[in-house]
């Protein structure tokens, strides 16, 4: 999938609020920590025409479209193939420790999700993958075949949040012993198996389960957790931090870090004149999460669950 066809298929989620956000000037140093097939980055890259844009991703057919598609804007931006948990150190190699923007949209790139071959979908039937990273050698296919049952319930209560997740992983278990389980749709049919027909009617039964075996896949929480420390640690004074997040546990890690980092210190909370050493770092710049428009939501149900923070660096 090439050129426009790509840019069409790939629809960058709540796009204005973000760029709007991170109040760029045309020498801004900015990095898109999740570059994906450039949405965010073009419009970036249209507003820095004296700065200049750094974009990580691990995904090389999304960075072959991406470097292309950027050309066409300007020649200030460094794509760095690597994941966001390296940004600090990557960065410090190209002789950059502060920046004024930093972009997170954490959601799996349209492209990604339709590309069969992927093996993110649980609509469309592939070999089990879901790697974002295709030079990684451990995949979903060895996590579903290989985890125990007591492993596999517990990244399904705790990564998809579902309350069938014993059940199923009982139900993957049993298959496997007499066959690896494959393809997306085999495993598809084995969750099935393990729900109730009233809960299959409310939602797609593996909407939650392939969600946990991404995640688990490419440990998105624990890199996500250590990576919001550094692009906090790099903003410089007045530089802004904004996230997308897509499901609720990673809204709840953005939430809680950027409300430590945002309040006054316990210990003079209260005092009429708080001395300036103890006042926080940062400020919140959305002091409650920013959802999609119905406008949006209508040309991209995919956005649905999306939510967008962002926070300041004030000294």
């Amino acid at each position: 999938m090439k050129g426009k066809a790509m840019e069409n298929k790939h629809i960058s989620v709540l796009l204005k609020e973000s760029i709007e956000s991170l109040n760029l000037k045309s020498d801004s140093i900015v990095v898109d920590a999740t570059l994906g097939y450039a949405g965010h980055s073009s419009e970036i890259l249209k507003r820095i025409k004296r700065g200049h844009l750094f974009a990580f991703d691990q995904d090389s057919e999304a960075i072959r479209y991406s470097n292309e598609r950027l050309a066409k804007i300007g020649s200030n931006y460094t794509i760095i193939h690597d994941n966001f948990s390296n940004m600090k150190k990557r960065l410090n190699e190209e002789k950059i420790v502060k920046v004024d923007a930093i972009l997170f949209d954490l959601g799996v790139s349209s492209p990604q999700l339709d590309d069969k071959t992927r093996g993110f979908s649980y609509h469309q039937d592939a070999k089990l993958d879901m790697r974002m990273n295709q030079d990684d050698s451990f995949s979903a296919y060895e996590l579903v075949n290989t985890y125990s049952k007591e492993n596999l319930t517990r990244i399904f209560y705790q990564y998809g949040e579902d309350k069938f997740a014993r059940n199923i992983a009982s139900k993957i278990v049993a298959y496997r012993e007499k066959k690896p389980i494959e393809t997306t749709l085999e495993l598809v049919e084995i969750i099935k198996s393990g729900v109730p027909v009233k809960a299959r009617i409310e939602k797609h039964p593996a909407r939650q389960i392939f969600q946990a075996i991404r995640i688990e896949v490419n440990h998105e929480l624990e890199i996500l957790e250590d990576s919001i420390n550094q692009a906090l640690d790099l903003l410089d004074v007045n530089g802004v931090l904004a996230v997308i997040t897509f499901h609720s546990l990673e809204d709840k890690i953005i939430k809680k870090r950027f409300r430590e980092v945002s309040e006054v210190d316990d210990k003079v909370k209260g005092l009429p004149n708080i001395p300036k050493e103890y006042l926080p770092n940062y400020r919140l710049i959305t002091t409650k999460a920013i959802s999609p428009s119905s406008e949006e939501l209508e040309r991209n149900p995919r956005a649905r669950s999306s939510k967008l923070r962002v926070i300041q660096k004030i000294k």
